[in-house]
């Protein structure tokens, strides 16, 4: 996959510049938002073995994404991009600096500015990035900092986020009927409650059961401990009525504290995202938004709320 995509790595010392082309194999929407939204940065913008973490962010102009790239040791170095302007799905511009947890620029370090376009591209996605300095002297610390390296090896990241995606794509339902459907976390034993269930209403699992090992590695995740591999990422099965029982394995060698009350949400597929947008308006109305309506790295708009009565809720399109 990565042999056959083009990238091209030209240093201008002439002019104080760097300029990255580089193609990937996905629809440009996609491309667009991997490089716009904070959830899906996280996952790739940093080079191994760091990993960036997303203090704010708000994408519009005169607005700020505010970083850090963590070390394995914990050891942060910050970063703050402001932004300049904004074509969506076309361009986006602005200032790259290092800075401080309080997003104070570090004024003696070299700022980079940004210039980055995109375009479909014989069937995939093309972004060029052309990278200006103040200085050849700013420009050259840059890349004795090993930039070069450290981008490229983002770059990897993000061609193994995409691969993900569509992996992840291939599982979904195969139409876009609306669906209404119950969603059960477990602390690790998924598998052995759906068994118990098929057993009770005699159905077969849809497209089988996904693990945790099924999935191609994420760049921004440290390697999975070996008790999880095997536990259930993703299962849905059948019940009456046509009402389908979703479960996932939501383990606490990967933070996540199941407790009753928290473990069962009501699943809603509406047919198009205004629908989706409507309803999660009007649902969370008074309560508790968990997750606002976004898109997500498996390939759906997704959100989360509880609403003022206390019942979880779970809104999801998959494009």
């Amino acid at each position: 996959m990565k042999n056959s995509l083009l990238f091209n790595f030209d240093v201008n010392k002439a002019e104080n510049s760097i300029t990255v082309e580089r193609s990937f194999r996905a629809p440009l929407d996609l491309v667009w938002s991997a490089w716009t939204q904070a959830e899906i940065l996280d996952q790739w913008w940093a080079p191994k073995p760091y990993r960036t973490e997303t203090k704010s962010m708000n994408f519009s102009v005169g607005g700020r994404w505010h970083y850090s790239m963590v070390s394995p040791q914990g050891e942060r170095h910050w970063c703050l991009f402001e932004y300049e302007s904004i074509e969506k799905e076309q361009s986006y511009s602005g200032l790259d600096a290092f800075c401080d947890e309080q997003a104070n620029i570090q004024t003696g370090h070299p700022r980079m500015h940004w210039t980055n376009t995109f375009h479909n591209n014989e069937g995939g996605t093309m972004v060029r990035c052309l990278i200006r300095f103040n200085q050849l002297s700013d420009l050259e610390t840059i890349m004795t900092m090993g930039f070069q390296e450290g981008f490229s090896m983002a770059i990897e990241n993000l061609d193994a986020y995409i691969q993900a995606q569509f992996l992840l794509k291939q599982e979904k339902k195969s139409t876009s009927k609306e669906r209404v459907c119950t969603y059960l976390n477990f602390p690790g034993n998924t598998e052995e409650a759906l068994r118990f269930y098929q057993s009770v209403f005699k159905t077969e699992f849809v497209k089988g059961i996904q693990r945790f090992s099924d999935l191609p590695e994420n760049p921004a995740m440290p390697p999975l401990h070996d008790s999880v591999k095997n536990m259930v990422l993703h299962a849905e099965l059948p019940l009456i009525g046509g009402h389908i029982l979703m479960a996932t394995d939501a383990p606490a060698e990967m933070g996540f504290t199941v407790i009753s009350g928290n473990n069962m949400h009501i699943h809603l597929e509406p047919a198009n995202r205004s629908e989706a947008d409507r309803i999660f308006h009007e649902l969370s109305s008074g309560g508790n938004i968990e997750m606002p309506m976004q898109e997500m790295f498996w390939g759906a708009y997704f959100g989360s709320f509880k609403d003022k009565y206390g019942i979880n809720w779970m809104i999801q399109v998959l494009s």
